[in-house]
């Protein structure tokens, strides 16, 4: 195993970053280590679909999951001005406020799969999906793929900075705004072709 320090400078998307020096450097592992302080932080809280969002001087207590080209899967733990102790699933539009210093260990081989667990990063990550509250089209999206059966995550544009993150990650303006295997398929309409000729099931679960 091979270690990689990473510095991510103020006004940085923590989960955005990584994904990038992933994709960039075509490496996969987990976090060894942290420290750093937020400005905002974006979790989504067990059982919840929309993310909860913390804003002030936040200090990060712990970073753990894993990293891949096609996706970074992380749980966060941070303390806000008070010492009260928050932590979920990180999302898109979590800032860093003064510095976040990182410890990744590098495996030489890609992350394993494991055929028919769905909460596995390799599985997890196929189908992701980012959606507006209340709009029509995004929640069809995301029935569609629950009577499918297909596993996937949600990431709710909640705010401007999270809309344009997923702007400038998808070159869409509309929504739902489908990911499959990290690249960009189109909105609701394209999931309903590739449902309709057979090819979203095995897309979402090729090898």
């Amino acid at each position: 195993m091979r270690s990689l320090p990473l510095k991510l400078v103020p006004g940085s998307d923590l989960r955005l970053s990584l994904q990038e020096i992933c994709r960039e450097r075509e490496i996969s592992g987990f976090v060894l280590g942290v420290v750093g302080n937020l400005s905002r932080a974006a979790l989504r809280c067990p059982g919840q679909q929309k993310p909860t969002i913390l804003e002030g001087e936040l200090e990060i207590i712990t970073l753990n999951g894993t990293v891949a080209p096609d996706k970074v899967h992380l749980h966060l733990s941070l303390s806000d001005s008070t010492c009260q102790v928050w932590g979920g699933h990180l999302e898109l539009g979590t800032e860093v406020l003064k510095g976040a210093d990182l410890l990744l260990g590098l495996l030489d081989q890609p992350l394993p799969q494991v055929e028919g667990h769905h909460t596995t990063p390799a599985v997890q990550s196929r189908i992701e999906v980012a959606v507006l509250p209340g709009c029509p089209w995004s929640a069809r999206a995301l029935r569609l793929l629950r009577t499918l059966g297909l596993p996937h995550e949600v990431t709710v544009v909640s705010s401007d900075e999270i809309f344009q993150l997923m702007r400038q990650r998808s070159n869409m303006n509309t929504f739902p705004q489908i990911f499959i295997n990290g690249k960009v398929i189109g909105g609701y309409d394209t999931l309903v072709e590739l449902h309709g000729s057979g090819k979203l099931r095995d897309l979402a679960l090729a090898s």
